[in-house]
């Protein structure tokens, strides 16, 4: 049961990044508009990023709930998402299928208290507020754990106020996150953004 579940949060947490990087912000096509198969979405995702950047970090259309349009787009594709994928897991394993479950909800939770408490979102989703206030808005794809970040490259942080305590992005004990933090960057190194 247990081990299902921590697959469940994984492959979650592998779709995210895949899902935020290809289809909210599109493939970059030169001379050409990024290609999304879901345009509506990363349309919805630009506009996200546009009022985060003017409203520091903040997000006004988590306020006005679903009657803003871009809140209802994204519980929406969460719903879409988890049905379809909890679907599929459980005749595999009823914990992948939960885990599923579990991870659209956090999802929202998460990204919903980021954009509505800042100073909050800093703390606690660093990466996640690098993904957005960071010179370079193309890295930084996971949301809820930077996990797939690390593994992929993608992890660029802009300070050393907003780097995570350890790449799990779990509170552990300062010595255990010391060493998984050791450990984990020999394999996947860190980066950082380089000032001009």
């Amino acid at each position: 049961m247990i081990k299902g579940f921590i697959a469940g949060l994984v492959v979650a947490n592998a779709f995210e990044w895949f899902a935020h990087k290809y289809v909210l912000h599109g493939i970059h096509r030169k001379g050409q508009t990024r290609f999304s198969p879901i345009p509506r979405s990363m349309r919805s995702h630009w506009e996200h990023h546009r009022e985060v950047r003017k409203a520091e970090f903040s997000d006004y259309g988590y306020v006005e709930g679903l009657q803003n349009w871009r809140t209802r787009n994204e519980v929406g594709s969460l719903v879409i998402v988890a049905s379809v994928f909890g679907l599929a897991f459980y005749p595999i394993s009823k914990a992948m299928s939960l885990a599923t479950l579990y991870s659209a909800c956090n999802y929202y939770y998460v990204h919903r208290r980021a954009h509505l408490e800042p100073e909050w979102a800093k703390r606690k989703i660093p990466w996640h507020y690098d993904h957005h206030m960071n010179s370079n808005q193309d890295a930084n794809w996971c949301v809820t754990r930077p996990w797939f970040d690390y593994v992929m490259g993608t992890r660029v942080i802009s300070s050393p106020e907003l780097q995570e305590q350890n790449p799990l992005g779990i509170h552990l004990p300062a010595p255990v996150s010391q060493a998984l933090t050791t450990g984990i960057h020999r394999i996947f190194p860190v980066k950082w953004v380089v000032k001009p």
